[in-house]
């Protein structure tokens, strides 16, 4: 009897200990094969996380080349631009040179024999003192040349450069974006000498800075001006293209 108590009491044992091995190596099967899918969902989210930083990536050398596009574009333009205001401003002097000859030639002496009776000049000393004024502009002293243009026509108020001298006032004030003196400056030319060549020229540089001080109404009106007054002028075409544009 007691024989086969401790024999039952040793099946037992090995029984509870068989099954504890296999207890352990399922937990252990069990944590490994967990371990595997975190490690697989790691692997994946790496994965993504690789082919999210390529496509951004990839994303950020085109919106580069993009740029570097845009910016050369932009120089080129810039380049056409300042090539642009250089042929005008040439155009100008040249224009201005020709229109000095011609209203040298053409001035008339007054009854008394003097080409202006209201002051007696010294043709030389005047040119000279233009030359001077206009000598700054195309050096690009827009201010000095302002200055210098104020003194020549303080001091040759009846010159035949008078116009001129307005003219080149306001081209120099609107190269320094004083629109409303450019303004009066140009108006000056068309008000006092609407006979000269650059009264049209100066009417087209008023109506242009009106546009620069949203001032449509002003720049219309201008522009119907150029039409209506000098109708053979150069300057109509481009101000028929401009009052197209303002309506």
């Amino acid at each position: 009897m007691k024989l086969r108590a401790l024999l039952l009491l040793v099946s037992c044992l090995i029984f509870g200990q068989a099954h504890a091995g296999l207890f352990a190596d399922e937990e252990t099967r069990k944590q490994i094969k967990e371990l595997e899918g975190r490690m697989s969902l790691l692997e994946d989210a790496a994965k993504q996380r690789t082919q999210v930083m390529l496509e951004m990536q990839t994303q950020l050398e085109a919106m580069g080349e993009e740029v570097r596009k845009l910016q050369g574009q932009n120089e080129e333009l810039l380049h056409n631009v300042q090539d642009a205001e250089k042929r005008q401003k040439d155009f100008y002097i040249d224009l201005d040179t020709r229109l000095r000859r011609l209203e040298t030639a053409g001035a008339q002496p007054g009854p008394s024999g003097a080409a202006d009776a209201a002051a007696p000049i010294d043709p030389v000393a005047e040119n000279k003192d233009y030359d001077a004024a206009h000598g700054l502009f195309k050096a690009n002293k827009q201010q000095a040349s302002i200055t210098a243009f104020q003194d020549f026509l303080k001091k040759y108020p009846g010159s035949t450069l008078a116009p001129n001298a307005y003219f080149w006032m306001g081209v120099s004030y609107y190269a320094l974006k004083d629109y409303k003196n450019a303004v009066n400056s140009y108006l000056s030319v068309a008000g006092k000498y609407p006979a000269s060549e650059k009264a049209p020229n100066a009417l087209m540089g008023a109506a242009i800075c009106y546009q620069e001080m949203d001032d449509a109404v002003s720049a219309k009106k201008t522009l119907k001006q150029i039409i209506t007054n000098y109708p053979d002028s150069s300057m109509v075409p481009r101000a028929k293209s401009r009052l197209a544009k303002l309506k």
